[in-house]
């Protein structure tokens, strides 16, 4: 169904082809799962799928790339359209309507399909992605998860041959993003699609694919194989993997089943150890810090009691006759990771909002220091407050990541090169040149992330830090906020990543429809829930384990 033969592209301006030598073949009624560090260029072969690589993208394509036999360098994306559906990974994007249902019938309308037909489509694709009750929403009223579903409904409902998807699940909860996982093995299985897709989450896709791609670094021709072959040379693997490598076991698992039915002796060693505390363990309150101290130098805590960096109380937020949130409580100290977690909807980005003054308290009320965040000028709240948005685009409007860093640094009134020093620690390939759009959506997170951090302040907000990252970057990201955390930043992540928060938080605060329903030690609340938590505790169980570096300290 899809071929690819000898396929290298090279953009202008680039000394390099961004992927070289693909050469494979994506049978019909296959699920092909692509995998790699961020900015291998798997966005690219994706691209080449569409024929939106060259086309829109420019640059050289060398090789052929065919789709149902359609070569994509004589076919625009437009004479490829009843054929592949494209879902890529900023949804907003796609958008083209105003409505759900709209957006849902708008493909077909293209396609020239009969009213009768586009009906049916539409309601079976709203019942199939839990869409039923937004039917009539404003697509701007949405939050980043319902968007990512809408806009993978918008490519189901014409029935393409093929469905190109970077990654669908980024953007979603766990329960969320199991519905999707299912409906596309519904198509896989039940009608014949065959599906290419890019996902970071490995955790949450492995085991659906039927072959993997690996893509393991610029420019390298990839390898092809079965989902364990791959993972058992990869660099990027679930935390299933990572164990089952610790372990030693063979062969590797890729479920929490398969991993649960060999974890008895692995349990057995670590009965009478326990995980080391860190950052499980309540934080200490440091002092805020100070102007004049570097930004990731630890230094001793002041035990002496700082008074709070943020205060949420009786919190109520109306948006377009939709109750956000209702009665939210929420005190964060200095030194304190948190997680926000729960449904997509449920209030996460909203809170965030009112906390950095970009939404409006309906009742109750918000401060960050001695400010309330909504009528303080944005220039003074930065140094407050700090939002890093799921759009990272929305921070940007430089030409380059260079003139970024340099407006970054002026806007925080901060040394020369703060800037582009955080960058390089997240993300060392990134060159100064490099147009921000030119980057993947991961490396733009992380840009956006260097210019918030640049003005330091005392209380950082993170809206999906690591939709879009891999694993490497993920874990530079957690020691960068470790580093922070330790200086007496305070830290709010809303996020769907169960893995992150195991890894990072000190308590984890589950909403529901607006309100807060659990609020505790991250041990506790992200273990008791089968949705939230990380596949270490689910393999581990009843062991309180929640992250493989926990494990493997343990067994040192």
């Amino acid at each position: 169904m899809i071929r690819f033969e000898n396929v290298s592209v090279t953009y202008d301006g680039s000394a390099r082809p961004s992927v070289r030598g693909v050469d494979f073949e994506v049978p019909e009624g296959e699920l092909v799962l692509l995998v790699g560090p961020s900015g291998v260029g798997k966005s690219t072969v994706l691209g080449a799928v569409s024929g939106l690589v060259p086309h829109f993208t420019g640059g050289t394509l060398h090789g052929r790339v065919t789709v149902a036999g359609r070569d994509t360098r004589t076919h625009k994306p437009r004479e490829l359209a009843d054929v592949v559906g494209t879902v890529g990974q900023d949804p907003l994007s796609h958008f083209v309507t105003d409505t759900v249902e709209d957006e849902l019938a708008y493909g077909m309308e293209s396609l020239g399909l009969a009213p009768a037909v586009m009906r049916r489509r539409v309601e079976e694709t709203l019942d199939l992605l839990g869409l039923a009750g937004l039917r009539d929403r404003p697509l701007s009223t949405l939050s980043g998860g319902q968007q990512q579903r809408v806009a993978i409904g918008s490519v189901l409902t014409p029935h393409p041959q093929v469905l190109v998807l970077d990654e669908p699940t980024s953007a979603l909860d766990p329960a969320a993003a199991e519905e999707v996982l299912a409906v596309l093995q519904r198509l896989v299985h039940d009608l014949g699609t065959t599906v290419l897709m890019a996902e970071h989450r490995l955790e949450r896709v492995i085991q659906y694919a039927d072959q993997v791609v690996l893509l393991p670094g610029p420019g390298e021709r990839p390898l092809l194989g079965t989902p364990a072959e791959v993972m058992a040379v990869s660099p990027v693997v679930p935390p299933v993997v990572d164990l089952g490598r610790l372990a030693g076991w063979s062969p590797l698992p890729l479920t929490v089943r398969d991993a649960r039915r060999g974890a008895a002796p692995l349990r057995d060693r670590l009965t009478d150890r326990q995980p080391r505390p860190d950052h499980t363990a309540r934080p200490p309150q440091p002092a805020p810090p100070t102007p004049g101290r570097r930004l990731f130098k630890r230094t001793k805590p002041d035990t002496t009691a700082a008074p709070p960096v943020a205060e949420v109380s009786s919190l109520a937020v109306r948006r377009d006759r939709v109750q956000a949130l209702r009665h939210v409580d929420l005190t964060v100290t200095p030194g304190e990771t948190i997680a926000l977690m729960g449904r997509n909807g449920a209030g996460k980005s909203t809170l965030l909002g009112a906390l950095v003054g970009l939404v409006e308290p309906s009742s109750g009320s918000v401060r960050t220091g001695d400010a309330i965040p909504h009528r303080t000028r944005p220039r003074d709240l930065v140094r407050r407050v700090g939002l890093v948005p799921q759009e990272p685009r929305d921070l940007l409007y430089a030409d380059t990541v260079a003139a970024e860093c340099v407006a970054a640094d002026d806007d925080a009134g901060a040394t020369p090169g703060t800037c582009r020093a955080l960058l390089s620690d997240l993300l060392p390939a990134v060159a100064d040149d490099t147009h921000p759009r030119d980057l993947s959506e991961g490396q733009r997170l992380t840009l956006a992330l260097a210019v918030v951090l640049t003005a330091r302040p005392p209380l950082l907000l993170l809206d999906e830090p690591t939709r879009g990252l891999d694993y490497a970057a993920k874990a530079r990201l957690v020691t960068i906020l470790r580093g922070l955390a330790a200086e007496g930043h305070a830290i709010i992540m809303a996020t769907h990543d169960v893995e992150l928060a195991a890894e990072l938080a000190h308590r984890v605060v589950l909403l529901a429809e607006g309100e807060v329903i659990a609020d505790g030690p991250a041990t506790d609340v992200v273990v008791a829930s089968p949705s939230f938590a990380p596949q270490v505790a689910k393999i581990l169980a009843p062991q309180h384990w929640l992250t493989v570096s926990q494990v493997r300290e343990a067994l040192r």
